[in-house]
């Protein structure tokens, strides 16, 4: 599978790190004693599909504080108390809001002719409380000025929110797997954007978002008032996926409006064409969701550990989010993730690793609302800017916000050596992101080296996001998220209802739980902390 000369560099890489060759590899020990063990136990006993399988195939979607989302962190524990881990515990964060659940929807074409249709509700909006009959129309709101002209017009009615859009045919592969050149392409490092220009960036973000959720909560109360049945969007991707997040609102007190549903592009087209004939189109629809707490309730994580030795009080983590979205069963976003770190704290059990740091697992909640859950704990032990004054930046998820003053660092901040994560899906782990942490890059490179023969060789100076090493690398401490073959992660899995167990990838999660392993128990067994790029001024 992979190239031949990736297996010669491999061979050549760790001879350099533990022979004494030239260069900072040299420099930075590998105990392969401890490395064949965590192989050995990764690759020929391996648990990480069972945890995978109860995590998808038995609690199934795992929405922050839906009743799925509690049993997923009591198992969770379950787990780690059962392999032998210490201080296992649940961790609260701020009122995350209320949770929420469905159990099926049905959508009929009525006339101009009776068929079924595939449609699936958005997290957080209503049922229909049975089924409901209307007529279809479609309506064009892209700014609070345009609810005005349907004042009066929406009883009864069903709403198509979007334009058709013409099919896209593929023009490459569904399942992608980096070769040579890709992983060369991932080496270069592309020079950012002046400062101002990225903080009009960040500005511009910050403000489409604020728009965006001004005109969902309009939006929301006004269909209420208005009587409308249901509304339907488009599935942002075609073939026959339903790709879907929230809609409503998770927040006590705030309006949810009426019940929302993603349709199948194939289907919501033949709707739009229908209608653009001039022709009557009558639908029915039935949605079984419901509200689990009449008030916000707080999010959790959960938390485990492997107490460390002569340097107890320092700290490695690693993490993956256990939330979900609501119609797949969470399987590559991110029971992969969360199943690949918890084999990696297993098995460092399971082999005896005596740490000189803790070692600490984090599984988060909230990830999918703006990495709330990781956010939070970085807030509360490691780090955080003071809270802003602008009540506009106290509306936005803390990860969007402008910093407001002089880091804040907590009682764990000098304590902390690193954190890493796993979240881009299910696929082969081909190396490391170093976030622009140079210092870090020839102690990854030596890490990696016994893990060439399994396809990780590259270690990339850039920086990637959007998940939750941010919350870490955000307040100038070393968080890594590593790189991974896609697969179809995003042509057909991510937040959509194929992300089911069928897309994972066993030979590839069990390569990651020992890369994982190994790279956390080297991280706390190094004489000096993982070094720390500067901290950029706010």
């Amino acid at each position: 599978m992979f190239k031949r000369n990736a297996v010669k560099w491999g061979v050549l890489a760790l001879a350099l790190a533990v022979s004494g060759g030239a260069g900072a590899q040299a420099k930075e020990p590998v105990d392969l004693d401890m490395v064949s063990r965590i192989r050995q136990e990764a690759f020929h006993r391996s648990q990480v599909m069972a945890t995978f399988s109860h995590l998808t195939e038995q609690i199934g979607p795992r929405l922050t504080n839906s009743p799925a989302m509690s049993e997923a962190n009591a198992w969770t524990r379950s787990r780690f108390t059962d392999w032998g881990l210490q201080n296992v515990h649940d961790e609260a964060f701020d009122a995350f809001g209320r949770g929420w659940e469905f159990s099926n929807a049905n959508v009929e074409m009525l006339s101009p002719r009776v068929t079924p249709l595939y449609a699936l509700p958005k997290a957080w909006t209503p049922g229909t409380r049975g089924p409901v009959e209307g007529e279809v129309i479609k309506v064009d709101i892209k700014k609070l000025a345009d609810l005005d002209q349907y004042k009066g017009k929406l009883a009864g009615k069903i709403l198509l929110l979007n334009d058709a859009r013409d099919y896209a045919r593929a023009s490459s592969a569904d399942s992608h797997r980096h070769d040579d050149a890709g992983l060369a392409e991932l080496q270069v490092f592309a020079v950012p954007k002046d400062v101002a220009d990225a903080k009009a960036d960040r500005a511009r973000k910050a403000r489409e978002y604020l728009e965006k959720q001004a005109l969902t909560r309009a939006t929301n109360a006004f269909f209420a008032e208005q009587g409308v049945l249901a509304t339907i969007s488009i599935s942002g991707w075609d073939n026959g996926i339903i790709r879907v997040g929230g809609g409503g609102s998770r927040k006590a007190g705030e309006p949810v409006g009426v019940p929302e549903l993603a349709m199948m592009a194939e289907h919501y087209n033949q709707l739009v064409r229908a209608l653009d004939h001039k022709q009557p189109v009558k639908l029915r629809v039935d949605v079984q969701a419901r509200f689990t707490d009449d008030t916000d309730q707080p999010g959790y994580n959960t938390l485990a550990e492997i107490r460390g030795s002569s340097k107890a009080d320092e700290i490695v983590m690693l993490g993956a989010h256990l939330d979900s979205w609501h119609t797949g069963t969470g399987a590559a976003d991110n029971a992969a993730g969360v199943a690949v770190m918890m084999e990696a704290m297993r098995i460092l059990k399971a082999v005896g690793a005596k740490p000189k740091r803790t070692i600490r697992v984090a599984l988060w909640s909230g990830e999918e609302q703006g990495l709330v859950g990781s956010q939070d704990y970085v807030s509360r032990h490691l780090a955080r800017y003071p809270e802003p004054t602008d009540p506009q930046q106290l509306t936005l998820p803390a990860s969007m916000r402008e910093p407001t003053g002089a880091l804040q660092r907590q009682r764990d901040y000098d304590r902390f050596s690193a954190y890493f994560n796993m979240d881009n899906g299910s696929g082969r782990f081909r190396g490391i992101y170093a976030q622009e942490n140079l210092a870090a890059v020839p102690i990854f490179e030596a890490w990696l080296a016994p893990f060439h023969d399994v396809g990780a060789t590259t270690v990339a100076t850039r920086n990637t996001g959007s998940t939750d090493h941010i919350a870490f690398d955000r307040v100038g401490l070393p968080g890594f998220q590593f790189i991974q073959d896609r697969l179809d992660y995003f042509t057909n899995v991510h937040h959509s209802n194929l992300d089911t167990w069928d897309h994972a990838e066993p030979e590839d999660l069990k390569q990651a739980a020992a890369i994982v392993a190994s790279f956390v128990y080297h991280a706390a067994m190094r004489e000096e902390k993982l070094p720390r790029k500067p901290l950029l001024a706010p």
